[in-house]
């Protein structure tokens, strides 16, 4: 049984350390620090056998080449892109990741927007979805196009409803205050944020979430809810055709006037 940890890194990330019972491997993934990781796997005792990457963003990745260096055998998955060093295995759509000592297995989803080579790695119950999705938000679009985002977003959203959503950031308040801004009469909403401040006013994480949850809260997962079209049209003063455009114009609205 896959066992999921979070490693905090800088001012909100989360890397995220993949073990199980009886075993001394380990994946981490998407650590864009070394130094917290290392001694995580000190402390557990653990082999790192695998790095998991999902987009070259440095906060991400930074880590990547001196995890190498202290666990020379440590495979290194990620899309193919240029800008992530350290690479040993390159995936895409489809492909299955064996991690050294652990049983479970990873099946790849591409999923670009907020980069053009994002991928994601699902498996065990859980999604590791890097910046794509986040708790009751998404990431912003650098080098993808909001209709990538669009689509990957409605991927994410056809898996199992049970499925645990792992995000790579802490931004789950922020991102809640702006769902409030589309639909400030949702209950569901405002429950919502009062269990995430409570939570964090305990220093404790807000993910993972569940896919039902986010399916319930996050506007962004929620484009052809009449009432989050609604909001996006008047934010962007005009009707709305298709479920992308409805999510180009919430992205944009959270960039331009909420951020």
């Amino acid at each position: 049984m896959l066992e999921v940890s979070p490693i905090p890194a800088f001012e909100d990330n989360y890397i995220w350390l993949l073990t199980e019972p009886g075993s001394t491997g380990a994946a981490v993934v998407d650590p864009g620090d070394e130094e917290p990781v290392l001694d995580a796997l000190a402390e557990a005792g653990l082999d790192l056998g695998a790095i998991l990457i999902t987009h070259h963003h440095h906060d991400h990745t930074g880590g990547v080449l001196d995890l190498k260096a202290a666990f020379p055998r440590a495979l290194v998955f990620g899309p193919s892109d240029r800008r992530i060093p350290g690479l040993t295995r390159v995936v895409g759509e489809g492909d299955e990741v064996v991690v050294p000592g652990l049983a479970t297995r990873f099946r790849v989803l591409a999923v670009p927007g907020h980069t053009a080579s994002h991928i994601a790695y699902l498996g065990g119950g859980a999604l590791f979805c890097g910046d794509t999705l986040f708790a009751a938000g998404c990431g912003r679009v650098f080098d993808g196009t909001f209709e990538q985002l669009a689509a990957s977003l409605e991927r994410i959203a056809a898996q199992p409803p049970e499925t645990l959503v792992y995000c790579a950031h802490e931004y789950t308040l922020a991102n809640l205050g702006f769902a409030r801004w589309v639909e400030p009469e949702s209950p569901t909403i405002g429950e919502r944020l009062a269990q995430a401040q409570r939570l964090r006013d305990a220093d404790r994480p807000t993910v993972p979430s569940r896919l039902a949850e986010e399916l319930a809260t996050n506007p962004f997962l929620r484009t052809s809810v009449p009432q989050v079209r609604a909001a996006a049209e008047q934010a962007a003063g005009r009707a709305l055709a298709t479920n992308a455009e409805v999510f180009t114009a919430l992205r944009r609205w959270k960039d331009e006037r909420y951020d």
